[in-house]
């Protein structure tokens, strides 16, 4: 007969974890050189000489955090209090309904700089996990990487590369892949050679009030069906919002997705992707860029300083073999944003090919024009077109953003006959409006920001 194993109290694996880790102060900036970065304090430094013994008395952290989740059971609550946490493996944890809490993104550090193994700082299997008010650092891969879930939520929860911009970093940010049910609220993402914040190959995903800057891609969102994207700020990355959806992956025909009320300003990194990334073709200065996507709202954004473009509507340039792979943006329509000052500097192939069709600055909205040979002669389809609605923007005449089909394969296949059109009329109109994403505060983040708000 085997004993019946106890769930332990969210009490308990707080001293436990207490017990085990040494503390110390608040995080250093992005901008902090590496050599500066403060250790972990001694027992002596870090608490009262009462306390003392408690906080030496397991420094392996590694093993006090990674037992916890190993131990937990549905329901329970894994609090991190606040201090640096040297770790030098990845995490994981593959049971369902947990919740993993710190005192906050600037308090509780996981630090993963001098990771040995693990291709991740934490690895989530599960479904129903909340992570929230907490902070990984330097992680040797992505470093929160979650598969396969039905719910998972980022709370107020920080990951970051403290050195800047550097393809060494980790690729991914926050990571959650062919999941559903997926929050990302009150994050920040710094640092990743791919995407601060990118969720793929998911459904009914929601990321709000969150900031991503100096990254490849801000936020991406990536062969995933129904999401908003909504009150973040993407600044100081290459591109700031990307929607992409890419062949040879088990979901792809990425819909639904809508980008509205954001921040996308100043995104002026250069692009520091490592070689063969999809998103190192991405030039330097691109506000948002959808790509092959259908049903997409860009509404109500303001779009600032992207010396590429504003917006750049486009197909799958690349060659691929996928007979299911449909390369088109379909169905796309942009109104009510406000567009200062893009296009004035465009970078790289992709810049350059824009700027020698349209000149520079490069008008506020650019598609590609490339549409299905067959479109040429039946005309395109009611509602799977490009539509462009009222933008506050750079035309010195009427206010209005400015606007180019690029009609690139005109430009390459029969050069002659090239028409690049910046007649707004002819995509005057709209799609049937999207309903949007529904993920549901969890209940012990919803209770943590009622307390902090009392």
């Amino acid at each position: 007969m085997t004993a019946t194993r106890q769930q332990p109290t969210p009490l308990q694996l707080t001293l436990s974890l207490f017990a085990a880790l040494t503390v110390t102060a608040a995080v250093p900036a992005i901008a902090q050189p590496a050599d500066a970065a403060q250790t972990p304090a001694t027992a002596e430094d870090s608490a009262p000489d009462s306390a003392a013994s408690e906080m030496t008395a397991a420094p392996d952290a590694y093993t006090a955090i990674q037992q916890a989740l190993m131990m937990a059971e549905p329901g329970a609550v894994i609090e991190l209090g606040p201090g640096r946490y040297e770790l030098t493996e990845g995490l994981s944890l593959n049971v369902d309904d947990v919740t993993i809490k710190g005192a906050g993104m600037d308090q509780t550090i996981l630090s993963f700089r001098t990771q040995e193994s693990g291709a991740e700082g934490l690895l989530v299997e599960s479904s129903g996990v909340v992570l929230m008010d907490f902070a990984v650092e330097d992680a040797k891969g992505d470093a929160i990487k979650v598969i396969g879930a039905d719910g998972i939520s980022f709370i107020r929860v920080r990951t970051e590369w403290t050195n800047g911009p550097d393809p060494l970093n980790g690729a991914y940010g926050l990571y959650p892949v062919a999941s559903k049910n997926v929050l990302i609220d009150g994050a920040i993402a710094r640092g990743a050679s791919d995407a601060g914040i990118y969720v793929g190959q998911s459904d009914n995903i929601v990321v709000r009030n969150s900031l991503a800057e100096y990254n490849v891609a801000g936020i991406e969102i990536e062969n995933s069906y129904v999401a908003d994207v909504y009150d973040n700020v993407a600044q100081h990355n290459t591109g700031g919002v990307l929607v992409f959806d890419l062949p040879n992956l088990p979901q792809q025909g990425g819909h639904s997705v809508r980008v509205f009320n954001n921040k996308i300003i100043n995104n002026d990194t250069p692009n520091f992707a490592p070689a063969g990334n999809i998103v190192g073709g991405v030039p330097m200065g691109t506000g948002v860029m959808v790509m092959a996507n259908s049903k997409v709202e860009v509404f109500d954004n303001e779009i600032a300083n992207n010396v590429t473009a504003g917006v750049m509507i486009v197909a799958y340039p690349n060659e691929y073999e996928d007979e299911n792979y449909y390369p088109y943006p379909e169905g796309i329509a942009v109104w009510d944003n406000t567009f200062t000052n893009n296009g004035t500097a465009p970078d790289n192939d992709i810049g350059d090919l824009i700027a020698s069709i349209s000149g520079t600055p490069v008008p506020d909205i650019v598609w590609d024009g490339n549409i299905p040979l067959w479109h040429y002669f039946t005309g395109i389809p009611e509602n799977r077109g490009v539509y462009i609605g009222d933008n506050t923007g750079s035309d010195p005449e009427t206010g209005q953003a400015t606007f180019i089909d690029a009609d690139v394969i005109g430009y390459f296949a029969w050069n002659w006959f090239h028409s690049p059109s910046r007649e707004l009329p002819n995509h005057a109109g709209g799609v049937a409006r999207l309903t949007g994403a529904n993920v549901p505060m969890p209940d012990a983040a919803a209770a943590s920001s009622e307390a902090s708000q009392q």
